[in-house]
């Protein structure tokens, strides 16, 4: 509407002027040899009240305009600020603060901070803070076999090379952009190898990957299995915040559901259930040390590891002043959650000469392992029954 008004108004103002050069006009235009003299001079009229709207609807709006315009650059600027204009060390110290789900987010923004995200040292500090209590050498072993076993030549061609990829990344069940902002089927080469770290945590945490690991008290504390720990391997529900473990194949196959963190830990040794530990404690053995033993049912079963204490010999009063166990070749062993007169409560070894000993009926004494830590001794103490058990 004011459009129209300011061209009303111009179009007065303009024609003053040009009818006073247009005396054929101002007497009313009476005859026809006046109007090729018209045609001539409109044109030259029409321009100029054109130029005058133009400079006066120019000339009004501009000083709304400029604010406008200023405020579209600070927004332009704004926009262009991102996280990678950051210097390098800030943007690190940010990446490091970041949750393995936020990690997973941000690496879905683009190339640059996929890379950054993905990357192994960001990755290894979670890694160990949440999995290190359950994770040893034999669930990384596990893990490279497991890999090893995604790269045969039969699996590195086309399709089957983005399967296997993409394998990794839908482990992660957030709302992680997955084939779209990694590149899968895209054509990019990915910049997530299969044996990188943040691949590993993903795999335990969405229970993907089985794992070996000890339970303290297997099968939900049956009493048959009190103060021992046996291997398994065990999956992660990350729903409950729990484990399920798989016990050996061999002998009686078991699965327990619904375990807890505090019942768990990684293997302290590198020796395989079935096979007997080599005990390199044996001289240092004297009465009230806390140990480890292995034994088992028959040759049939894996090795458990039980907990004990090295107890004095008969011939022994049990005064720390005079006590000469230590000099004895003869290792008393006690497990004093069993009642006194129980089978189970005490066996002696031979320091010097250390093997597997043992029966049917009572079962079969490995390897020992002397505990000095306070915080493996802690562990047994907390899961003590809270009777005696027969």
């Amino acid at each position: 509407m004011i459009f129209i008004m300011i061209y009303c108004f111009s179009f007065i103002l303009l024609s003053k002027s040009s009818l006073k050069t247009l005396p054929v006009l101002n007497r009313g235009v009476k005859k026809l040899s006046s109007i090729p003299l018209l045609c001539r001079e409109l044109p030259h009229f029409l321009r100029k009240s054109m130029i005058a709207i133009t400079s006066f609807q120019v000339s009004s709006i501009m000083p709304f305009m400029e604010p406008i315009s200023s405020k579209q650059e600070n927004v332009q600027q704004i926009e262009e600020i991102s996280l990678l204009d950051l210097p390098e060390l800030a943007l690190e110290c940010i990446l490091e603060r970041l949750s393995p789900a936020g990690l997973c987010n941000l690496s879905g923004a683009c190339v640059a901070l996929r890379e950054k995200c993905t990357s192994d040292h960001l990755w290894e500090r979670h890694m160990k803070q949440k999995w290190g209590r359950v994770i040893g050498d034999a669930a990384y072993r596990e893990w490279q076999w497991h890999i090893a076993s995604r790269k045969r030549p039969t699996l590195l061609n086309g399709t089957k090379q983005k399967e296997v990829f993409g394998y990794v990344l839908n482990l992660w069940p957030l709302t992680w952009k997955r084939s779209e902002n990694l590149g899968i089927g895209s054509g990019r080469r990915s910049c997530l190898p299969l044996d990188s770290i943040m691949g590993w945590y993903l795999a335990i945490e969405t229970g993907k990957f089985w794992f070996p690991a000890q339970v303290y008290n297997r099968e939900n504390g049956n009493v048959g299995f009190m103060l021992s720990c046996y291997d398994a391997e065990l999956s992660y529900d990350s729903s409950a915040d729990t484990f399920k473990a798989r016990y050996s194949p061999r002998g009686r196959r078991t699965i327990e559901d619904n375990i807890e963190w505090d019942r768990l830990r990684g293997p302290p040794v590198d020796t395989p259930a079935h096979v007997l530990h080599v005990s390199n404690c044996l001289d240092d053995l004297k009465p009230g040390d806390h140990i480890e033993i292995q034994w088992r049912r028959n040759a049939e079963f894996p090795y458990g590891w039980w907990y004990g204490v090295v107890g004095h010999l008969d011939s022994c009063t049990g005064n720390k002043s005079h006590c000469q166990c230590y000099n004895s070749d003869t290792v008393v062993l006690e497990f004093k959650q069993y009642t006194p007169g129980s089978r189970w409560r005490q066996t002696t070894i031979n320091r010097k000469d250390h093997k597997e000993i043992g029966n049917a009926a009572d079962g079969f004494y490995g390897g020992i392992r002397k505990l000095y830590r306070e915080e493996e001794i802690s562990v047994w103490k907390r899961l003590w029954p809270t009777r005696v058990v027969e």
